[in-house]
C-alpha cells in the first residue's frame, strides 16, 4: 500500500476555508496527484483540508471519507500544569526548537514526552489520540502494529489519500515512522499542498516496516516553499 498525506492548500484560518491562492493550489494538487491511482480519498473535517482534498477527489470521481481524529491538534497547559512551565502557550514547534536548544537528548528520543514542555501540555493527548487511531485506521487496512513495525494481514496494493493538517499530519508521521515528535516537527517541515508518500510494501514474510518514498513535494506550486519557523530566544 502506498499512503499519499498531503498537507492542506493556504488557508483563511478564521473561516477554515482556503484563500484564493489556497485553492490554486489545491488545484495544482489535484494534477500533480491524477496520474498516482489513488483509489481511496480520506480527509480531516475541517473545511481547508477538505476543501483542497475535493479537487483530487472530483478528478478521481470518488467520494471523500472523513476522518475525525485528523482534526488538527490543539495545544497549551493542561488542566492542573503551570503555563508558566509551557513557555508560547503550548506551541508544540516552538517547543520543539526550543527543547532541542535545552535537552536534546530528550528531544531526539522517547524522552519528549516525559518533559514538562510536552508531558503537561494538551498536544501530548492529541499525540496519543491520533497514534491509537492510525493504528485501528491501518488495521483496517491490513497492517497491525507490533513495536515499531507492523504486520501486514491481508495483500494490499491500493494507494491512498490522506488530507490534513501540519499537526495531525505531524503526529501521523511521528507515529508511523517511529520518530520522536520533537523531531518531526522541527526536522522534517513539510508546506503547504506539500505531498509526502510512505510505503507499506511487506520487506519481508509477513513484516513491513513503513518506508518514505517521497517527503515534500512540491514542485508541482511553483516557488512557494514551507513555511520557516524560528525558535524565539
Amino acid at each position: 500500500m502506498r499512503l499519499i498525506f498531503v498537507r492542506h492548500g493556504e488557508p483563511n484560518y478564521e473561516n477554515d476555508t482556503l484563500t484564493e491562492n489556497g485553492k490554486d493550489q489545491a488545484k495544482k494538487t489535484a494534477e500533480r496527484l491524477k496520474n498516482e491511482g489513488i483509489s481511496a480519498i480520506y480527509s480531516s473535517p475541517m473545511g481547508r483540508a477538505y476543501e483542497t482534498a475535493s479537487y483530487t477527489a472530483d478528478i478521481y470521481g470518488l467520494d471523500i471519507t472523513k476522518l475525525d481524529f485528523m482534526h488538527e491538534i490543539n495545544w497549551g497547559a493542561k488542566a492542573g500544569a503551570s503555563p508558566d512551565r509551557i513557555p508560547y502557550n503550548g506551541h508544540p514547534w516552538s517547543l520543539a526548537f526550543r527543547l532541542y536548544d535545552e535537552d536534546e537528548e530528550a528531544a531526539s528520543s522517547e524522552k519528549w514526552r516525559e518533559h514538562p514542555y510536552f508531558r503537561d501540555n494538551i498536544c501530548l493527548d492529541y499525540y496519543d489520540m491520533i497514534s491509537s487511531k492510525l493504528d485501528e485506521f491501518l488495521m483496517s487496512l491490513g497492517y497491525i502494529r507490533k513495536g515499531n513495525t507492523y504486520k501486514a494481514t491481508k495483500l494490499n496494493d491500493d494507494t491512498i489519500a490522506i488530507f490534513a493538517h501540519g499537526g495531525s499530519g505531524g503526529v501521523m508521521l511521528s507515529h508511523v515512522l517511529s520518530l520522536p515528535f520533537p523531531y518531526v516537527m522541527s526536522v522534517i517541515p513539510y508546506g503547504v499542498c506539500s505531498i509526502t508518500i510512505i510505503d507499506f510494501e511487506v520487506q519481508y514474510g509477513d513484516l513491513v516496516i513503513p518506508r518514505i518514498e517521497l517527503f515534500n513535494d512540491m514542485n508541482h506550486l511553483g516557488n512557494v516553499r514551507h513555511e520557516k519557523l524560528h525558535f524565539e530566544k
